[in-house]
């Protein structure tokens, strides 16, 4: 009896340390078997894909005043009569009078909504003269309030959408074009930052056909408000909401909110449901994977996915050998906001222009000193687009920091002077808000010298060491300020007479022809993606890597997000293999003349 008594012991001891024998087993499994097991773990990017990722195209017809006798009566239209029902609406007395006037304009209005876009952001605005119209140049005119819609023509009619936003505001045009030769560039302008939101796009993500039910909807929402939350008022609430049985909303998470590409990214790689024992069986898989190149980035991913129980296997990535394997480790640990990465990724930054755009936008989402003072030392080295890269990352870091607060210079646009080492460098905006960056102080302008600052204003030299900036306008009296030949007291001297953004872009772009400047002149000089990475040197070891693909393949962060155009959602995606600015009738030429026009580049900017 006592001996049964003594089996069934043992049987039960056995029984009972089952689940140490099955840790102990996982331990000994090897790489392949722990592959396997990776299946098991199901994420929610098995049973949902990400909604309204896509830029939307908003529209108006509008009028544009202010202009000096180029502007025309529009012929009858779809468009005309759609202004002259908006101008009815807002009550302006006497609209077809006011159409008929050489100093007003018909316009086309168009913004771009980026994904996640949220009510009150501002976005560009580009504005066009139609196809046939008389109007010769829309140069020194003023966009009247009007509302971007969705728009179609239909049967010679326009149908309208939602409201999305208003415009309006100070139309740029190439400061440079002027005469016959230009009338295509004279009827097209910017105005940067003249739309703001009114309502904000919902991100979300829709369910998979055979997944669509309210059980598999409430586990994706749970999910994700396990890992992720907002604050509102005060209150924690949770970036997800289960809306139908197909569709899960999300919230912007803000450490994420220049970089929503990845934000849905990392919540697609979160797991549904795991235990303590299946994060740690995948953890190990996890942590092989994230030390092979060739697949550390995704792998990284699903750590950052994780939160802080996958940071010691990414605080182990970026001890590794290979820069490939350390960089996407630091990547994942500065959307942790772990202090460790700061380092990995500023030297990723200023050394390899594959990573530099995503080590950039990684610095800016972090809150800790470490990452500023990588950014704030990246304003000196050579590189221009890396120095102003850092300058908009540190924005975006805090806008409000002494470093990169700045001033608005005469209510017109954004002038930063900093006092940074390194050779010196001016840059000037064309996308997102009128912006002029002196990174070095006391630089200065050559002599002799004569330029202008648009159509009214003139900068000519006064013997070696002062300049003169001159006013002539139709009646109005002759205005003259003489200081001394440095760039910012040039500067605020064309602005104190009454110059705008484009006709102190226009001064620095002459001068710069004339051989004036001897400072750098950059325009958008901005990190891009879609970039290949020279994962090997040996030509054996490119033999056996030909199958892999060294170009990094995430999305181009919307920090650094360069154009209005809705062609732009593909660049920097998987398989992109440009990196040159797409053309085409709706942008300004850059491929006149080198020297001509707002937007061609001043130096052959090289990417170091």
């Amino acid at each position: 009896m006592k001996s049964h008594l003594r089996w069934l012991g043992c049987g039960m001891v056995i029984l009972a340390g089952c689940s140490s024998w099955d840790v102990l087993n996982v331990r000994s499994q090897s790489p392949d078997d722990l592959e396997a097991d990776r299946v098991q773990t199901r994420l929610v990017g098995d049973l949902a894909v990400p909604y309204n990722m896509f830029p939307i195209r908003v529209e108006a017809v509008g009028l544009v005043t202010g202009l000096p006798g180029t502007g025309s009566d529009p012929a009858p239209s779809p468009q005309r009569a759609a202004l002259l029902d908006e101008m009815q609406t807002r009550a302006v007395p006497n609209p077809n009078t006011v159409m008929a006037s050489p100093n007003t304009a018909l316009v086309l209005v168009r913004g771009v909504l980026r994904p996640g876009i949220q009510k009150g952001d501002r976005f560009d605005i580009e504005v066009r003269i139609p196809s046939r119209s008389d109007t010769t140049s829309l140069r020194g005119g003023h966009l009247l309030l009007c509302r971007l819609k969705e728009m179609a023509v239909l049967n010679n009619q326009f149908h309208e959408g939602h409201l999305w936003g208003l415009a309006s505001g100070p139309v740029m045009v190439d400061p440079s074009s002027d005469g016959e030769e230009d009338s295509i560039l004279l009827g097209r302008g910017r105005i940067l930052g003249g739309g703001v939101a009114t309502r904000s796009r919902q991100l979300g993500l829709v369910l998979k056909p055979g997944q669509q039910n309210v059980f598999n909807s409430a586990r994706v929402a749970n999910a994700l408000n396990r890992r992720f939350h907002t604050f509102q008022r005060g209150v924690k609430v949770g970036v997800a909401n289960a809306e139908t049985d197909k569709f899960v909303e999300l919230k912007v998470h803000p450490r994420y909110k220049d970089n929503i590409g990845r934000y849905v990214q990392v919540l697609r790689a979160t797991a549904l449901q795991e235990s303590a024992a299946e994060r740690m069986q995948r953890m190990v898989v996890l942590k092989n994977r994230l030390l092979d190149s060739v697949t550390s980035a995704g792998t990284a991913l699903e750590l950052e996915a994780i939160g802080s129980a996958g940071v010691d296997t990414l605080l182990a990535g970026i001890e590794s050998g290979d820069p490939e394997v350390r960089f996407h480790s630091a990547e994942a640990l500065a959307y942790l906001d772990r202090r460790e990465a700061a380092a990995c990724l500023g030297e990723a930054a200023r050394s390899e222009p594959a990573f530099r755009v995503f080590a950039l936008t990684a610095l800016s989402a972090m809150d800790d000193f470490a990452a500023y003072e990588q950014l704030r030392e990246l304003l000196a080295v050579p590189s221009a687009e890396t120095r102003y890269g850092a300058f908009r990352a540190l924005w975006a870091m805090n806008p409000a920091d002494s470093l990169v607060l700045g001033e608005r210079l005469g209510e017109q646009f954004s002038y930063h002077v900093l006092a940074t080492s390194g050779p010196p460098l001016v840059h000037l905006t064309r996308n997102r808000r009128p912006e002029i960056v002196l990174f070095g102080q006391h630089q200065g302008l050559q002599t002799p010298l004569a330029v202008e600052a648009g159509s009214q204003i003139m900068v000519t030299s006064c013997g070696s060491n002062q300049i003169a900036v001159s006013k002539y306008a139709v009646e109005e009296a002759d205005q003259k300020r003489v200081v001394s030949t440095e760039l910012d007291a040039v500067i605020r001297a064309i602005v104190e007479l009454g110059g705008t953004y484009p006709d102190v872009v226009q001064a620095l772009q002459e001068a710069k022809a004339a051989g004036a400047l001897p400072s750098r002149l950059e325009v958008d000089a901005l990190p891009t993606a879609g970039r290949s990475y020279d994962r090997v040197a040996s030509r054996e070891d490119r033999d056996a890597a030909k199958d892999t693909d060294p170009r990094v393949g995430s999305p181009l962060p919307d920090l650094f997000r360069q154009r209005t155009d809705s062609k732009e959602s593909g660049k920097g995606q998987p398989g992109a293999k440009s990196t040159k600015p797409n053309r085409d009738s709706s942008e300004f030429s850059e491929d006149r003349h080198p020297l001509k026009g707002f937007f061609a580049k001043m130096t052959g900017r090289d990417p170091d």
